[in-house]
């Protein structure tokens, strides 16, 4: 530990006042690199994987990369421990992790301290302030989701009512801290609301099943909020005929693209992104590490967002590409720009 400021803190931007500094020893470049995925059953990781190629592959920082390596090692928290032992074990300088739980994993995080790795859990992020992270505030993005179909409901006069929720990957601190945001809101709410749960995994067609099956269930819903898979979400309203509602989704090409097609008829939606481009500024916060700098222990990414009102094609989604593409992956204050075609070039194949 060490006083701040940190490196580059338009784009290391600490969490909050709060937050802590790291110092590691200066180690002379290139580095070895391997990013240790766990679940790879859906298009965000996918597409964080493919992401990753990309950016390692961009000139700003080729030359500071010798080897990059890729592993997916399932929900399994065993397999992703020893998948990353095994590359502090090889002498990989950083190794860059979506942690499948977040606790369990102390025993890395001693072995990377006592050889001089720098591990940076992202995304799915761990219950300890003794690493390097990086993160969206996932509790404020379900606030903010919340907050959204809240007023949309009250614009039309409801105060009360049943509200569909399709929760992410269980187990994942993005999906409990998510939730927890939700329901804080409607908790202090006036209500009364009644929240239905399903899980949809993050997933197109794990979303529109489970939802699906709550419309067969429960009939209608005054308004969704859906963590991933929100383009299946909505297909599945749609499929049922059920009537357009304010709904709360991620950043997929094709939930903006539907809410951009339906907003008139009553999908009045919100589109927060939970960037696969974390693992990019991962990457840049490893690299910037080895180089000696002062890094903040948790590093705050801002939260992307557009409602209905701003959607613009060819500038925050795009019809010419696919639907399962997740629209923001440009970091301006960290010079980071990954192209859709740059991204879909790549493959998902682990790297050994």
């Amino acid at each position: 530990m060490v006083s701040g400021p940190g490196a580059e803190p338009a784009c290391f931007a600490p969490w909050s006042a709060d937050t802590k500094y790291f110092q590691w020893d200066k180690k002379d470049g290139p580095y070895r690199i391997a990013v240790v995925n766990g679940f790879v059953g859906n298009t965000w990781r996918i597409q964080m994987i493919k992401t990753a190629k990309a950016f390692v592959e961009d000139p700003a920082i080729k030359d500071k990369i010798a080897e990059f390596k890729v592993v997916s090692t399932g929900t399994d928290a065993p397999a992703q421990l020893g998948a990353i032992e095994d590359f502090i074990n090889q002498g990989f300088d950083a190794i860059v992790t979506i942690a499948v739980a977040p606790e369990g994993f102390d025993r890395v995080i001693r072995l990377a301290d006592r050889e001089n790795v720098v591990l940076v859990p992202f995304d799915n992020v761990l219950d300890t302030d003794t690493v390097m992270q990086v993160n969206e505030d996932q509790l404020e993005m379900g606030r903010q989701w919340a907050r959204f179909v809240l007023k949309e409901l009250e614009a039309t006069g409801k105060t009360s009512g049943k509200i569909l929720e399709v929760r992410g990957l269980a187990g994942n601190s993005v999906d409990r801290d998510r939730s927890i945001g939700i329901h804080e809101i409607f908790d202090a709410s006036a209500g009364p609301w009644e929240i239905v749960q399903v899980v949809g995994n993050w997933d197109d067609g794990t979303a529109q099943k489970v939802t699906a099956d709550a419309l067969a269930v429960h009939g209608t819903f005054d308004a969704v909020i859906t963590q991933g898979g929100s383009t299946g979400t909505v297909q599945a309203l749609i499929d049922a005929g059920h009537p357009m509602v304010p709904i709360g989704g991620e950043a997929e090409n094709g939930f903006r693209k539907l809410v951009a097609k339906h907003a008139g008829d009553g999908l009045k939606g919100l589109s927060i992104g939970q960037s696969p481009g974390l693992v990019a500024i991962s990457i840049k916060a490893a690299v910037a590490a080895l180089e000696g700098n002062v890094m903040p222990q948790l590093i705050s990414v801002p939260l992307p967002a557009v409602d209905y009102t701003g959607l613009q094609d060819g500038v925050n989604f795009w019809t010419d590409l696919p639907d399962n593409f997740f629209t923001v992956n440009e970091f301006p204050p960290c010079g980071v720009n990954i192209s859709g075609p740059a991204i879909m070039a790549q493959t998902e194949e682990n790297v050994q």
